[in-house]
């Protein structure tokens, strides 16, 4: 009597059945070989770890690890070793370990999650590492991203760091009310306030961060406070706020180092960007920016005067409409910042008008006129303060100069020029005025360059620039000033310390008449006219450190004879 059909032949194969359906088989094996270990039945190995002895059975340590099953199926003097010490390991992470190889289940917390998975990365359980790194990723939150962070990037699992990074840069400000933050040392810290990807509305809270992190430990942590506050934008900080938490800092106050960072800080609130340090920049995510304002102007043909205002964003290279001045259609004029804001003087023909520009409410306001109407003439802030210098009235070049105080509204006029000039170059640099080149008549320009001292009201020459030439512009960058137009294809720099000129870039055609400002550590060079007296739309951006000269995308008109100047705006 068989048990095969009558249809069944010899040649068939017998058929498999699968008695052990889902994982109920292995689960009960596993739970035998765990009675086995817990009883010492059939071990054939102790693991020692630190003073604690683990039996256990070699071939399911094989199954499990990859570190065993090498250790044991090789040569290595440890496969016929009854007793096996392990180093690098705690106890309690063994335990949880080998809970793991024999149950299929551990016990894994915030408080032991990096014991288990150094034990488990080092002998090759890759399982329960795996689970590990998930469980920490679920656990990342503001008062341990730091932690887990560092530990991430120790064993190189980066997609797990990257998370934790992600979380301090958009939310610092959360962050450093943890305590973890407390415990950095001071070259982590410095490298995290430095790092432009740092996301922080204002940039007060990197402020309130140093100071929390140094009064934890005020004898040990003072004396990093000038290279922790280096890194912070101070001048950028909310006035109010300087006065009322820096000002009446004991720890900060005294700490002498930390004096010319607070006098810079003063003097920009003063002063606007006539400090110019990678202190004023602002910092990319905190919705502030650099941003270029264009004012006015003549267009291709030079005949119509433009009344429009725009702001270039260099960054996005967008170009966005602002208010214009009410009824002022003018070329010709002067323009320049002060205190953030923009102030335009002057214009064709022998206009005496000022108006001042205030780019948060987006508004021009007019205030109080020049002594002397004048048009050729340039503009430039000096000690929190506006120099409108020499320019044209319709007869003659003018050598006069005058003062304008914000405070009284108030034009003053100082020291005329040596030379009457019109169509010159004016910048500031090392708390002096600069006036290069220009017209000295119809015909005739002039190649001297005059030096305004405003602590004696004199002016003095200085060494000649390398040129003669009218409708030139300047512009100042670290202690240099640097000069473009004249129907040049150069760019010129000139150092008051070295009183000394050179050639630093040549440009891809002659223009005259174009604007010229520093924006995000950069010198732009914005519209102009052709050697035909044509207005052109081109914008080339200087790298002072490199030399070299790019040409960005074209304005959206051609312009020339207009103002140009650089402010930091809040973007929307």
């Amino acid at each position: 009597m068989g048990f095969l059909n009558s249809g069944e032949t010899q040649g068939d194969q017998p058929k498999e059945n699968d008695f052990c359906i889902g994982t109920c088989h292995a689960k009960q094996i596993l739970e035998v070989f765990n009675s086995y270990r817990k009883s010492g039945t059939f071990t054939d190995v102790v693991l020692q770890v630190e003073s604690s002895e683990f039996p256990c059975h070699r071939v399911l340590l094989c199954a499990s690890s990859l570190y065993f099953h090498a250790m044991f199926q090789g040569q290595l003097c440890e496969s016929l070793q009854s007793v096996v010490r392990l180093q690098g390991i705690t106890a309690a992470a063994m335990g949880n370990l080998l809970n793991f190889m024999y149950e299929g289940k551990v016990d894994v917390n915030e408080e032991n999650v990096e014991s288990v998975f150094r034990a488990a990365d080092l002998l090759g359980v890759t399982v329960l590492s795996k689970a590990c790194i998930q469980f920490l990723e679920n656990c990342v939150d503001h008062s341990n991203c730091l932690g887990i962070m560092d530990f991430a990037s120790s064993f190189f699992i980066f997609p797990l760091a990257e998370r934790c990074q992600k979380l301090l840069y958009q939310d610092f400000a959360e962050v450093y009310k943890h305590e973890e933050f407390l415990s950095l040392n001071k070259e982590r810290l410095v490298e995290l306030l430095s790092c432009e990807q740092l996301h922080v509305d204002r940039e007060e809270v990197l402020v309130e961060a140093v100071l929390k992190w140094v009064r934890h430990e005020p004898n040990d942590r003072k004396g990093a406070l000038k290279e922790l506050l280096e890194q912070v934008r101070l001048p950028l900080v909310d006035p109010v706020f300087f006065i009322n938490t820096l000002q009446s800092d004991e720890i900060l106050q005294d700490c002498k180092e930390c004096l010319p960072l607070l006098l810079e800080a003063l003097k920009y609130h003063t002063c606007g960007k006539e400090v110019n340090s990678a202190r004023t920049l602002p910092r990319r995510s905190t919705r502030r920016s650099e941003v270029i304002v264009v004012i006015g102007g003549c267009d291709k043909n030079g005949f119509s005067r433009l009344s429009f205002t725009q702001k270039f964003n260099p960054c996005t290279k967008e170009w966005v409409p602002a208010a214009s001045i009410p009824g002022y259609a003018k070329s010709e004029f002067a323009a320049c910042e002060l205190q953030n804001d923009v102030y335009v003087s002057g214009g064709q023909l022998n206009s005496s008008d000022t108006w001042r520009y205030m780019p948060q409410l987006d508004h021009w306001v007019r205030v109080a006129t020049l002594t002397k109407g004048r048009w050729r003439h340039k503009m430039a802030a000096l000690n929190g303060k506006l120099y409108a210098v020499g320019g044209y009235n319709g007869h003659q070049r003018l050598s006069s100069v005058e003062c304008y105080n914000t405070y009284d509204n108030q034009w003053l006029d100082v020291a005329p020029l040596l030379l009457p000039v019109s169509s010159a170059a004016l910048a500031t640099c090392s708390g002096k005025l600069y006036v290069i080149g220009g017209a000295v008549s119809d015909t005739a320009n002039t190649n001297k360059v005059q030096c305004y001292d405003p602590t004696t009201d004199q002016w003095s020459y200085v060494a000649a620039c390398p040129f003669s030439q009218r409708c030139i512009s300047a512009t100042t960058f670290n202690d240099t000033i640097y000069v473009v137009g004249g129907l040049l294809n150069n760019i010129y720099s000139y150092s008051p310390k070295l009183d000394t000129w050179n050639k630093v870039a040549d440009l891809s055609m002659k223009l005259e008449s174009c604007g010229i400002t520093v924006c995000d550590g950069k010198i732009y060079i914005l519209g102009g006219r052709d050697e035909c007296g044509s207005g052109i739309d081109k914008i080339w951006v200087f790298s002072p450190g490199s030399g070299q000269v790019i040409e960005d995308p074209a304005m959206s008109r051609c312009v020339s004879y207009h103002g140009c100047v650089t402010i930091t705006q809040r973007l929307s």
